[in-house]
């Protein structure tokens, strides 16, 4: 697809039939359920409204719906996931790390997973290793009912800059 004005990809989108729109909306958020709704909400008017209703949909999936969706992402520091291209540009802070602080990003990575049960999830765009680091240690200290929310809102995050670039390619 050529360059598109950020309005022209949004009626791109708000045409497109349902089951495409959902395999881009699966691109974005690996949730079936959220892929579902968001397309069915269509015809978005602007940005602003397709985001508004991606979070409001978000919030009020289940945490199985959250967990669907978290089984996609890559572990902070690898490669791969449901959306790797995204994963790698989000995550490129990391990439530039030392080898100390990549293997305790590692080793968090499997605390984490050991504890909760689920990848540990950040919006990490932006943000270099070691302060993903300290994010992962201090929210390993979290009860798993809390953790869950943190990493769903973590999850939110990701997502709507994923629309941003979806609607901006």
């Amino acid at each position: 697809m050529t360059e598109l004005t950020t309005g022209q990809r949004l009626r791109w989108f708000n045409e497109l039939p349902q089951a495409e729109a959902v395999a881009e909306l699966l691109a974005v958020c690996h949730s079936r359920r959220w892929a579902d709704r968001v397309a069915a909400g269509r015809p978005y008017p602007d940005l602003a409204a397709l985001q508004r209703t991606a979070d409001e949909v978000w919030t009020g999936l289940s945490p199985g719906d959250w967990l669907e969706a978290f089984a996609a992402h890559p572990r902070i520091g690898e490669r791969g996931g449901g959306s790797a291209d995204w994963s790698r540009q989000e995550q490129a802070g990391v990439g530039t790390a030392g080898q100390e602080v990549q293997a305790a990003i590692a080793r968090g990575n499997a605390a984490y997973e050991d504890r909760f049960g689920y990848v540990f999830l950040i919006s990490a765009a932006g943000r270099d290793a070691e302060e993903i680091l300290a994010d992962l240690r201090a929210r390993l200290a979290n009860d798993p009912d809390t953790e869950l929310r943190v990493a769903a809102d973590q999850h939110r995050r990701i997502t709507r800059l994923r629309i941003e670039q979806l609607m901006q390619q």
